[in-house]
């Protein structure tokens, strides 16, 4: 007897691939599905990275994944449909990207696209296309949790801590959560690459998507970037910039400064196109303002709260007080400084595995 119909987002790569195949093992009726973010009518400006490259989310031309998505697919023994979700993509993501470089802010793509993409247009054009499903699944390394007392879904980390995707899922909202499942939720990336070689699927080795997109990404910028000067805290002008877009905070290499120490990027001010630099022990903070928050272990925080925060992918957890403001802003004040806060990226916050909101550093 069948457990349900599940859509499973498939990528091309071993992740998704074991996760359909883990599904259909359970006994639910899997399709695969594989979303198109390209745009074949877009054009790439000479000098700009043109080449599809593994380890990149965009890039031109999408057809590699697509077809690969569709080999694993008939490997798997399950029905597959591409949906062309270039136009939602173009305004949820790339405008994003743009919008935010332009303002001086460093953008997140992965948290947009999970958000409004993966887990709402593409569900949308499924919807549409008249594919009747229960569920919704996906590769990511998470583990969904039901909170009875809040009578709130949340996510909990994965077991393989290495490649635990919570961070990005942040902002995904109870509606889009309750009919989602996590199939790797449980499973080291070992053993989920063990799975697919025994499965002959062929993805075991496959590189993985690293990046939004490779090299230069200036083409995806819609307003040009002018020139400015960097200048240190006191006002000293140290040189010139090539545009506000091309830099991010923590930033070092690429600045064409000199100096008796090496200089970082402190802070980015678009209103007189001006970049701070200065030393590393400059870049340390202990407290940043977010807005834009988005809850998921609980409706609304409504007074402090210790919980532990990260205010990037790639950085450990540390102990915070988050103040709440007002229903969309806060600030959080840490324990110990913390390096490189940086504008326009998340910060999440985790109460031991659970993930609890978070929002946009501002």
């Amino acid at each position: 007897m069948s457990k349900g119909k599940v859509i499973v987002g498939l990528s091309g790569g071993v992740d998704s691939a074991v996760a359909a195949l883990l599904l259909k093992d359970q006994g639910y009726e899997v399709t695969g599905v594989h979303m198109s973010v390209w745009d074949p009518t877009s054009t790439v400006p000479a000098g700009a990275s043109t080449v599809p490259k593994r380890d990149a989310c965009y890039c031109p031309g999408d057809t590699s994944d697509r077809d690969e998505a569709q080999l694993l697919a008939q490997k798997i023994g399950i029905p597959f449909q591409v949906l062309d979700v270039s136009a939602e993509y173009s305004r949820a993501v790339l405008d994003y990207f743009s919008e935010e470089y332009g303002e001086g802010r460093t953008p997140n793509p992965c948290v947009a696209c999970n958000q409004k993409i993966k887990f709402g247009a593409l569900l949308d054009k499924v919807t549409a296309s008249g594919i009747a499903f229960d569920f919704f699944a996906t590769g990511h390394y998470v583990k969904k949790h039901y909170l009875e007392k809040e009578k709130r879904h949340t996510l909990a980390m994965a077991r393989d801590t290495s490649k635990d995707q919570t961070y990005f899922l942040y902002r995904l909202q109870q509606n889009q959560l309750e009919h989602c499942l996590f199939p790797l939720g449980d499973l080291l990336k070992t053993e989920v690459k063990a799975i697919a070689k025994s499965a002959n699927l062929g993805v075991e080795d496959k590189p993985e998507s690293q990046n939004f997109v490779n090299g230069d990404y200036s083409y995806l910028l819609k307003t040009p970037s002018l020139p400015g000067s960097f200048k240190t805290i006191d006002g000293t002008v140290l040189g010139q910039h090539r545009g506000i877009a091309h830099y991010t905070v923590g930033q070092r290499k690429g600045l064409g400064l000199s100096s008796q120490k090496p200089l970082y990027v402190l802070s980015i001010h678009k209103k007189d196109n001006v970049i701070i630099v200065g030393t590393e022990d400059q870049l340390a903070e202990s407290q940043l303002t977010v807005c834009d928050l988005s809850w998921m272990a609980t409706d609304a925080l409504r007074e402090p709260r210790q919980l532990s925060a990260k205010i990037r992918y790639a950085s450990p957890s540390a102990q915070a007080t988050i103040f709440p403001q007002d229903a969309t802003h806060a600030t959080v004040r840490f324990s110990e400084q913390q390096r490189a806060i940086t504008p326009g990226q998340s910060v999440v916050f985790y109460e031991d595995t659970l993930l609890f909101g978070g929002g946009i550093i501002c």
